[in-house]
């Protein structure tokens, strides 16, 4: 493609050099440039791109954009200079791929908590209605049975216009995507057309990049704000947010809830560990997920399905198979008759939500031992919270490490009981290594209790001092049902 064909949707400060040129690439990373290469110089929050300019000119970028003109200018490379790289790369990238967002259905689900739960469960009922559809995920991407590791919740602008253009070849109809405040806030979506957008809840999370909790809400609403008026817009009437995250959108908006009047609304009919029994706007089904939050997502899931033009009857008929996303309230169930869970939830409110799920359940009739800690160089006020919402529903607690990167475990682990106080320690013991925390936690369990092991979820990995080794929690779990010995590597801390 030729570079001013490349540029044509983006407003350049300045043009240095001919745009007569063909790109074969475009990239922000310059360790990926190659022949004839368009590198998009970003100013991130660890590193400036702008740096990296003479770099990706020795690999062979044929064009440069960037938001500070090079001092010195190399003779034969064209320079773009855009107001704000992180702005226009979106564009560029879009354009480049051929604006593949544009030939499918693309929604996307953003919020705290239910994100992945969400986003997966359409991929997978939209796929069992007979269409051909992409997923890009916390847990991992998907172009039809293809899977493809996801590293951040939402790729970088390039790498997301890639996948969607690959799904496109693939003959995609439908993509369905996490939306992170991250990729919001830092423009990652930019360029894309979307078909709808879901809202599930607003909490405590991320604070530690968005440093505020209205910084935090304003970069879910921009996603809203957005939106075309051929999209939908379905929220949460049941969270406080909810409304105002469409407040000044131009799509349809639909509302959802197990409390009030909505336009997609359910009651839980029974619950059991095997599922519930539901009533979807009259109608009633069977589902394989327990809890009311799970509920929640089930109707956003639904309500998602109509507004693309499903019959209500055929999408509870999928609805009914669907299964939950690995490690969201995944049961790993012992010899000895308790019930151990796996879970991602690694916020307060996701905490209190499954421990509320699986006392729905139990009904008082055992005992809930919750192993939980708190991810490293993140949020450091949502410790002391996330200890006091385990305390408050659980009958024992195990602090442990969660991924502490590179803080030091305890340190973690004494932010978290500085919440507690004397009558509350009592319930609880710290543990650094995780792996003796879930193996202490099933000494402790009988028979009919239940074992929360939060904060990891689908993740098969803990991450040390900056090194990833090897921990998956039910994986330890599994061992330790089976009377094997658990590998040393991975949850033991280094000296």
């Amino acid at each position: 493609m030729l570079l001013k064909e490349l540029i044509k949707n983006i407003r350049p400060v300045n043009v240095a050099g001919s745009t007569d040129k063909e790109i074969t690439g475009v990239n922000i990373d310059s360790r990926r440039i190659a022949e004839g290469h368009l590198f998009a110089a970003m100013k991130g929050t660890q590193t400036d791109g702008h740096a990296y300019i003479g770099k990706a000119i020795e690999l062979g970028a044929a064009a440069i954009l960037c938001e500070d003109m090079p001092e010195n200018t190399v003779e034969g490379v064209a320079y773009v200079q855009v107001k704000s790289t992180e702005d226009a790369v979106g564009e560029v990238a879009t354009t480049f791929y051929g604006d593949p967002s544009r030939k499918l259905k693309l929604v996307g689900v953003t919020g705290t908590n239910g994100k992945t739960t969400i986003a997966t469960l359409l991929y997978n009922m939209f796929r069992k209605l007979g269409y051909k559809c992409g997923l890009l995920s916390t847990v991992c991407n998907y172009i039809e049975d293809e899977r493809i590791e996801a590293d951040h919740t939402t790729p970088d602008p390039i790498e997301l216009n890639r996948l969607l253009a690959r799904m496109v070849e693939a003959g995609c109809q439908y993509a369905f995507m996490e939306c992170s405040s991250h990729a919001i806030a830092q423009k990652r979506i930019g360029g894309l057309k979307f078909a709808g957008g879901i809202f599930t809840n607003l909490t405590r999370d991320h604070l530690d990049y968005h440093k505020t909790f209205e910084n935090y809400r304003n970069a879910k609403k921009a996603f809203f704000d957005g939106l075309p008026k051929s999209a939908f817009a379905i929220t949460n009437a049941d969270d406080k947010n909810g409304m105002v995250m469409v407040q000044n959108t131009k799509a349809t908006v639909k509302t959802y809830s197990t409390r009030t009047m909505a336009d997609f609304r359910a009651k839980i009919l029974e619950c059991h560990f095997g599922g519930m029994y539901l009533e979807i706007d009259g109608r009633e089904v069977g589902v394989q997920f327990i809890g009311k939050f799970n509920v929640s997502n089930l109707l956003a899931v639904y309500g998602a399905a109509v507004m693309l033009g499903e019959k209500p009857e055929d999408v509870l008929v999928v609805m009914s198979t669907l299964k939950s996303v690995s490690g969201r309230l995944d049961p790993v169930h012992s010899p000895e008759g308790y019930t151990a869970i796996v879970d991602y939830a690694h916020t307060p409110d996701a905490l209190e939500n499954v421990l509320k799920a699986i006392h729905e359940v139990l009904g008082g009739k055992g005992q809930v031992i919750t192993v939980c800690g708190a991810g490293g160089n993140r949020d450091k006020g949502k410790r002391p919270l996330m200890a006091q919402e385990a305390v408050r529903q659980s009958d024992k607690v195990i602090i442990t490490s969660d991924n502490p990167r590179f803080e030091e475990p305890q340190a973690i682990i004494d932010d978290m009981l500085a919440g507690l106080d004397a009558k509350q320690m009592k319930k609880v013991v710290s543990i650094v290594d995780r792996r003796e925390a879930i193996r202490t936690a099933c000494m402790m369990a009988k028979k009919g209790d239940v074992i929360l092991v939060a904060g990891k979820g689908h993740e098969n990995y803990q991450e040390i001092r900056g090194v990833k080794h090897h921990f998956d929690d039910k994986e330890v779990l599994r061992g330790i049902f089976a009377g094997q010995e658990q590998p040393e590597h991975g949850g033991s801390l280094p000296d």
